[in-house]
């Protein structure tokens, strides 16, 4: 086979998956910037927001962009709902928080196992067909894919920078109490970013749900290289958290094509080693944090 075809489909592949990884890290950064507690309960939501848009598409036959939207809108109420009515009482507290975020995953993992069973349910794709981008054959599910979550990081963007409550959410993540004396309600602002977070996570689950079958168990590997990006980038570092997304999307994906995958997840963990003993604050975090 071609090597110049193997490198283009390797980069191609590891950009899509780099994508994902991306709404993964940042609702993962979110949370722990806005909160300070690591949410083991981040791959449940990514599992949830797949199955939430399986049931939109094969039960009510729901276009996907509106499955999608749909998974937002749901997962973003269910976040902010979790946090006022489960986490608030764990504020400043930040072991007993990341305890109650395992348990969260257990029942979230739980009671899809009962709804739905343990067996991988299959979802139409998106379009049907492939697009050729010179010796590059990219199926059209996954350029949707590709164009969605582009699309929900330009929003995500805009939110952020350009809106009231996007600065009053960077501002309580740089600093809660200072942004506290400015008049911003943090206490608003709490279950503001952890709904983000977990709808971010929610939607990189949709989006993957017409690629790969979806389960109750799906959640695990995605909250894992989330982590992972998030340690590489920077802990609480939304650009680092970009940076290492596309990385490991291109080195898991180029490592997978030409060595087996057990060789890439030894080179891929002995990278983050390396990382944690040379450079314990990440790509683009401050040291810290």
């Amino acid at each position: 086979m071609d090597f110049t075809f193997l490198i283009g489909q390797a980069l191609t592949n590891g950009l899509i998956i780099g994508l994902l990884y991306l709404l993964m890290a940042i609702g993962f950064t979110l949370v722990f910037g806005v909160m300070r507690v690591v949410n083991f309960a981040h791959g449940e939501f990514y599992m949830l927001g797949a199955f939430v848009a399986y049931v939109c598409v094969t039960r009510f036959q729901l276009p996907f962009l509106v499955a999608v939207l749909a998974t937002f809108a749901v997962t973003l109420v269910a976040g902010w709902l979790i946090e006022v009515v489960v986490l608030k009482g764990f504020r400043g507290n930040e072991l007993n928080g990341m305890i109650s975020t395992i348990g969260l995953g257990m029942i979230l993992q739980n009671s899809a196992l009962l709804l739905f069973g343990p067996d991988p349910q299959s979802m139409p794709p998106v379009a049907e067909g492939v697009v050729s981008l010179g010796p590059i054959m990219l199926p059209m599910s996954r350029l949707y894919v590709v164009a969605f979550s582009i699309a929900v990081l330009a929003l995500l963007y805009l939110f952020l920078m350009h809106s009231k409550g996007g600065r009053a959410l960077r501002a309580v993540v740089q600093d809660t109490e200072i942004a506290s004396a400015q008049g911003i309600r943090s206490h608003l602002m709490y279950p503001l970013g952890f709904g983000i977070g977990v709808a971010l996570a929610a939607v990189a689950g949709a989006l993957m749900a017409p690629v790969f079958s979806v389960s109750p168990s799906i959640g695990s590997t995605p909250l894992l290289k989330a982590f992972i990006v998030v340690i590489l980038g920077g802990l609480g570092s939304i650009p680092g958290a970009a940076l290492a997304s596309l990385l490991l999307g291109v080195v898991e994906s180029g490592a997978n094509t030409f060595m087996s995958s057990a060789m890439s997840d030894m080179l891929l963990f002995g990278f983050v080693i390396l990382m944690l003993i040379f450079r314990p604050s990440g790509l683009l975090g401050k040291s810290g944090r």
